[in-house]
């Protein structure tokens, strides 16, 4: 295919590769030919400009549902100093007390909010670390972002506080109305404290009485005693939550025994709960040993079950998580890295045919954000690569993918990192 400008008019794309569940047929890829007209997608009609696509891969613009854009790369100024959980988690705290004022977490925000558009990414909610005073700082600079960034990336943002600092009578509840003013959804990071489901019911309670979506950060651990997410489920169900709630991480289910994460499991679907997989933070943190340990591989991958889950009709998303920050020292809000990514790691091939929903359909459903689609009518937000098939879209980056928005073909130029250097210096 000759990867030229794109006509900015009416145009039809002829000879395309597309996933078959995307259009409602059976079986893995097709082919097709789109229409463009108006910034939708269209029926074709006599007289419009054609392109000869010769099998490139069409896909809808992204979902990215599980990110930390308020974290997103501090790593030249905030190294992990072993790559460990622990040691990402002390870091960015002192990080986020000495240098996350208003203006240095919208300058890395809107970094990577560039990167996410020129990879072709529609649509993303953040978590924003919240422990007071941090929430009065980062959610006014998110809701600038949020007006700043539309009609190019719809944006939603989650509170993110540990389970111990939730209450009904606490700071919380003041993070919790600046959610309910910023129009975000309720969340925290579970652990199994003592008093754990006093306080998801105190949470549960929080967003109900707000009418708000829910996001927990949940066993993100390989300890397999720590079983937070059957609490939760337990308590969804026993309190009667009709409101979404989405559940990331999950990873300590992956060590239990089958029968105690086969009951969870169960739970997790009676419930209605949405899960999202963060596959590759958590092959970078989990099972790695503590910093002055002798060298060791690591045995497991921190992965999720999330086949398991699908076959229990759980809705499974995948998404980015960290970047560049001492959760993750990598990553470029790049769904296309996540898919294949998430295909090697969670052995998605030689599966289902209809895993590419993970990283549109289903976290547009679990979010509220519009579904991604290819039928006409719907807004012409596309990604086209050279690859067509899956093994070629898998087996390079796609560095020179199109991207096309509201039926235009944008500007793929990435920010460049030296725009940050100014917030990398000693404060």
């Amino acid at each position: 295919m000759d990867f030229r400008v794109l006509p900015s008019g009416a145009y039809i794309l002829r000879d395309l590769t597309a996933p078959a569940c995307l259009i409602g047929q059976p079986g893995d890829l097709t082919r097709l030919d789109l229409a463009v007209e108006n910034g939708q997608i269209v029926a074709p009609r006599e007289g419009m400009e054609e392109v000869q696509m010769k099998g490139a891969m069409v896909l809808p613009a992204f979902v990215d549902m599980h990110t930390h854009l308020d974290k997103g790369h501090i790593w030249p100024r905030s190294p992990n100093p072993d790559g460990s959980f622990m040691g990402a988690l002390t870091t960015v705290g002192a990080d986020r007390v000495a240098r996350w004022t208003a203006e240095d977490v919208a300058a890395r925000m809107e970094f990577a909010l560039k990167c996410a558009f020129a990879h072709g990414t529609r649509a993303i909610r953040t978590h924003l670390d919240s422990t007071a005073p941090q929430d009065a700082i980062s959610f006014p600079v998110f809701r600038e972002m949020r007006a700043k960034w539309r009609g190019r990336i719809d944006l939603q943002a989650s509170c993110l506080v540990g389970i111990d600092g939730v209450s009904d009578d606490g700071p919380y509840v003041q993070t919790a109305d600046i959610v309910a003013e910023s129009g975000g959804v309720l969340g925290c990071v579970t652990y199994p404290v003592a008093d754990l489901k006093e306080r998801l019911r105190a949470f549960f309670a929080l967003a109900a009485a707000r009418g708000l979506h829910t996001d927990l950060h949940v066993d993100e651990t390989g300890d397999p005693s720590v079983a937070t997410l059957r609490v939760i489920a337990e308590t969804v169900l026993e309190m009667g939550f009709d409101a979404p709630v989405t559940v990331g991480h999950c990873c300590s289910l992956a060590v239990q025994e089958d029968a105690e994460a086969s009951h969870t499991l169960d739970l997790v679907a009676k419930a209605g709960l949405n899960v999202v997989s963060l596959p590759m933070c958590n092959m970078y943190l989990q099972d790695r040993v503590a910093q002055n340990a002798p060298p060791r591989t690591p045995r497991w991958r921190g992965i999720t079950l999330v086949h398991e889950m699908r076959a229990r009709g759980i809705n499974v998303s995948f998404a980015s998580d960290n970047t560049r920050d001492p959760f993750y020292a990598y990553g470029d809000l790049d769904m296309i890295e996540v898919m294949r990514e998430a295909t090697r790691i969670a052995h998605l091939d030689h599966s289902a045919t209809d895993w590419v929903h993970a990283f549109l359909t289903n976290p547009a459903r679990a979010c509220g954000f519009d579904a991604p689609s290819l039928a006409p009518g719907a807004p012409a937000d596309l990604v086209i690569t050279r690859a067509r098939g899956w093994t070629e879209l898998f087996s390079r980056p796609q560095s020179d993918r199109i991207v096309i928005r509201g039926g235009r073909q944008i500007d793929r130029t990435l920010p460049d990192y030296a725009d940050l250097d100014p917030l990398m210096s000693t404060p």
